[in-house]
């Protein structure tokens, strides 16, 4: 009598076993989301000229279930981001919510409201309840009003009136904050920060770009003819794979060394929290599959390094008059820099295990 075939356990499966299982599986499975990622990013492209890198950030924060932060001056292109995002995404809806110190919690997540037929309160969903929403000028909202989008950005829910509501999925939210702008402004709690799985920014186009704009936006605006190139699936099966992008133990390790490092570096006062490792983790992952691969470099933990982990930082009071001298982008750069001294890539020189085994 023969064997009934039984999987083998998760548990007693290595991650490089994990990949060859699933490649195995599915062998075109990391190709067709890689398709999927490239068609995503030159979809968007062609109303957003010239920052197919920044794009990248935005689209792994989506595959990962994650939350960004623009911290950008006006007009480069944010909300027509978001919109792209939304209008590549077959079925996909974008929602824009522009903060003032008025906007109140109810505004966002949406109310009760008696209606006279039935006599009876029903709920009217607030512009949260959307797959894209970009939150502009998210500083400009009191604390009271910033503390609302906590429960959205961490469990994608909302609670009213003590009914607990699913927001659609896929959802991603876009804030925005200007660095320009302080006088009437509620600057983001550490806690709230680290709620963001990165923080980047636009920046303004290049000269070519900007004549392109001029020249594209004289008749009509591009967004009117943008038209969806992936499905919900699609983005589905994209953060599924993402999930599946190999991670070398030495390069976990080193993540993880690098991560502490932030809580060891002496222009420090409050390093990045465990909520860093994790999402340098599966950015790193994310990235990986937007880049054509199916496994993970330290190139990849590297470019990362800034915008998934800077903002989950309090730094000393010299270390920002020093950056406010110099230049923000130059100081963040020393930092990184320095934080690569601290924890060096594995098989660099200045490794301390250089030349040797790490078991």
């Amino acid at each position: 009598m023969a064997t009934p075939a039984r999987e083998t356990p998760a548990a007693s499966i290595t991650p490089v076993e994990s990949v060859v299982v699933e490649r195995e599986r599915d062998p075109d499975r990391f190709a067709r989301a890689s398709g999927v990622a490239v068609r995503f990013l030159d979809n968007i492209e062609r109303v957003v000229y010239g920052k197919r890198d920044e794009i990248k950030l935005v689209l792994t924060a989506l595959a990962c279930g994650g939350h960004v932060l623009l911290e950008d001056v006006p007009g480069t292109a944010k909300t027509m981001l978001a919109r792209a995002i939304a209008g590549t995404i077959e079925g996909a809806t974008p929602a824009r919510i522009q903060c003032t110190p008025d906007l109140q919690p109810t505004d966002v997540t949406g109310l009760s409201v008696f209606d006279q037929k039935t006599r009876d309160f029903e709920f009217r969903p607030g512009p949260v309840f959307a797959n894209v929403v970009l939150v502009d000028e998210i500083n400009r909202a009191t604390p009271k009003t910033q503390s609302a989008l906590l429960e959205a950005m961490a469990e994608y829910q909302v609670t009213v009136d003590g009914v607990t509501r699913d927001l659609p999925s896929p959802f991603l939210l876009i804030a925005t904050e200007n660095p320009i702008e302080y006088e009437g402004t509620f600057p983001l709690p550490e806690a709230q920060l680290d709620r963001f799985f990165l923080r980047a920014a636009l920046g303004y186009p290049g000269l070519d770009d900007e004549l392109r704009i001029l020249e594209q936006q004289r008749f009509s605006h591009p967004l009117a003819e943008l038209v969806p190139a992936v499905s919900l699936e699609e983005v589905f099966d994209l953060r599924s794979s993402a999930q599946h992008v190999y991670v070398d133990e030495v390069l976990h390790r080193w993540l993880v060394e690098l991560v502490r490092s932030t809580r060891e570096h002496e222009s420090v006062v409050i390093g990045s929290s465990v909520r860093g490792s994790l999402a340098l983790e599966r950015a790193a992952r994310a990235w990986a599959l937007l880049d054509g691969r199916s496994y993970v470099v330290p190139e990849d933990i590297e470019r990362l390094f800034v915008p998934v982990l800077v903002h989950r930082v309090v730094f000393t009071p010299g270390f920002v008059a020093r950056a406010r001298a110099t230049g923000w982008a130059e100081a963040v750069e020393e930092f990184r820099a320095s934080c690569l001294e601290l924890a060096p890539r594995p098989g660099s020189e200045e490794d301390p295990f250089f030349g040797q085994s790490r078991a």
